[in-house]
């Protein structure tokens, strides 16, 4: 998935990949577009709702069931906040607390302090799981990914609920889409044959580890070996660098999808320093504790929190397996020839090790998730995964800010403390505003067709033609975004009845391009006398794009911003198809 230029689709509204947007022709009954124009706005209503998953086990690592609300508190940056929904599913059964008001709209639950008993409720949209099956060919050994291979389709296939949607990519030093999201977790599992056959690129490390490795306990000065063992060093962290990158390409990419978001990430671990155990080789062949000083450069630890806050802003947890299995050091092995050589590639391999799990460490911790190490068989280590998305509790509030942008840290605990008892969470959010959520949305309707259109808008193709600057390669295509007035929330403004939207719009064409989401503002101005009739009429807002031949897909999302509702809808066509 790559960002267009504007060659790809160029824009008069200064959105890469759509083009000019054209004053909509107002309907009869909206007089005027614009609200702007007299200088009238609103207060608008931005209520983003903090939800946080809570996984609570005991000492054996099995989840403990049975809490309520009044179990539980919040702090925001230390403050504690008030929790106003309670959600929890047990061995895969949604639950609530028997109130009707919650039963009824448990995303609006109000405490009626009646007896907390948990009765089955379906599956609101909201806490549909979303597993990513993440493949990191560029970082394991091909042995190690097809060993893990055959838990992992056991996994897939006997451990997700109906709900429940899975999709699968691969890093091979870029990111590849290989499945979908689907509801059949089997074509997830038989897509992973396909992937046995697909290099895994770690091998190739492993030799030029060994050589560097190798001239370290042959050099008889520094000098001789340390160039070498830098050069190594930032060639890593490069591809370290696009390693991250792509999984941050993932996670904006998911960011719009409005349930809980699981990455399921498997390698043979990330260095959380590039390099590290070759600076250490050097340090300790030659006591010269200037190189741990400048192994520092090479440190990719930033990268990695700030890896993990992205993922904790879109709710995302991470769930991370080193294929690698049980490590033991390769010391001993036949290129050192003596007992010194030995201990040395001992000591190093012991650093190469844990420099490679902390990171997966670290970012299933981060964000409330789990991590599989040191196992030849993650039968077990799945199992424990599957728990934490059939067993569960989420708990939401409202901050007292909105949309500020800032990223705020999270600390969930029991009010009275439990043997034993260890609770994950991930550890913080971001308050982002109304137009980030809404790009989210549209982009995420793009990408993996996302819909939900609680406001009924329409959208339609009304036709094409063939622009004149460029006719064999480019069209103007006339786009018609109907909204319902009946749907928008209308404020009397004097002689008026005033709505104020926002149309959010996203472009994706046959080769994976994606445009930038570019947002309109459409505010509506009907005569109060014209009210009664206008709500039952469409308001039309209409756009002209300049696209290639070719298929595309169209993404637009609406929010009245005034009743805080939103709708997001996708259209895919044929450009120039006759």
């Amino acid at each position: 998935m790559t960002r267009q230029t504007v060659a790809g689709m160029c824009a008069l509204l200064a959105m890469i990949g759509l083009a000019a947007a054209q004053e909509p022709e107002p309907s009869e009954l909206a007089a005027e577009q614009s609200a702007e124009r007299d200088g009238t706005f609103f207060d608008t209503v931005d209520v983003n709702l903090v939800n946080v998953e809570v996984f609570v086990t005991d000492k054996q690592g099995n989840p403990v069931t049975g809490l309520t609300r009044d179990d539980f508190e919040i702090l925001e940056d230390k403050r504690p906040v008030t929790i106003t929904n309670f959600f929890t599913v047990e061995g895969g059964r949604p639950m609530v607390p028997a109130e009707p008001e919650a039963v009824a709209q448990p995303a609006l639950e109000v405490d009626s302090g009646l007896p907390e008993a948990l009765t089955p409720l379906a599956l609101p949209a909201d806490q549909r799981l979303y597993l990513i099956v993440y493949i990191d060919n560029f970082n394991i050994r091909p042995f190690n990914r097809n060993r893990v291979f055959r838990r992992l389709r056991e996994f897939l296939t006997d451990k997700l609920g109906s709900d429940d949607r899975v999709m699968l990519v691969s890093y091979d030093r870029s990111l590849h889409y290989r499945h979908p999201f689907t509801s059949d977790p089997e074509l997830i599992a038989r897509a992973l044959f396909e992937l046995e056959t697909v290099s895994g690129h770690a091998v190739h490390a492993d030799s030029d580890r060994r050589d560097i490795l190798r001239q370290i306990a042959e050099a008889e000065d520094i000098n001789e070996v340390e160039f070498r063992v830098r050069n190594y060093a930032e060639a890593m962290f490069n591809d370290l660098s696009f390693s991250i990158g792509a999984m941050e390409e993932l996670i904006d990419s998911l960011a719009g999808l409005p349930g809980r978001k699981a990455l399921l990430y498997v390698s043979d671990g990330l260095p959380a320093t590039a390099g590290d155990d070759m600076f250490q080789a050097l340090q300790r062949s030659f006591q010269d504790s200037r190189v741990l000083t400048s192994s520092q450069e090479f440190s990719a630890n930033r990268m990695f929190e700030a890896l993990a806050a992205k993922a904790n802003a879109n709710r995302v947890s991470y769930y991370t397996v080193d294929a690698a299995g049980l490590r033991v050091s390769a010391g001993a092995s036949v290129e050192m020839a003596t007992a010194e050589e030995a201990g040395l590639a001992n000591f190093v391999d012991s650093i190469y090790i844990s420099n490679l799990q902390a990171p997966l460490l670290r970012l299933a911790e981060a964000t409330g998730g789990q991590a599989i190490i040191n196992s030849n068989d993650i039968g077990r280590g799945l199992d424990k995964i599957a728990s934490d998305f059939q067993t569960y509790y989420s708990l939401g509030y409202l901050p007292a800010h909105s949309g500020d942008g800032r990223y705020y840290k999270v600390q969930v605990r029991l009010k009275e403390k439990r043997k034993g008892v260890r609770i994950r969470h991930r550890e913080g959010y971001r308050d982002k505003p109304m137009s980030a959520r809404m790009s989210d949305g549209a982009m995420a309707t793009l990408v993996y067709g996302f819909e939900d259109n609680p406001l009924d808008v329409e959208l339609k193709i009304e036709g094409e033609r063939p622009d004149d600057g460029d006719a064999e390669n480019y069209y103007l295509v006339d786009v018609l975004v109907g909204i319902p007035i009946k749907e928008i929330e209308l404020v009397p403004v004097g002689e008026f009845h005033v709505g104020q939207t926002k149309v959010f719009f996203a472009a994706l064409d046959s080769n994976g391009g994606t445009s930038d989401v570019s947002e309109v503002p459409v505010n509506l101005r009907i005569p109060n006398e014209q009210v009664g009739t206008a709500v039952e009429q469409m308001y039309p807002y209409r756009v002209t794009l300049r696209m290639r031949t070719g298929p595309h897909r169209l993404a637009v999302g609406v929010v009245d911003e005034i009743g805080a509702n939103r709708s997001f809808l996708s259209h895919s066509f044929v450009v120039g198809g006759g």
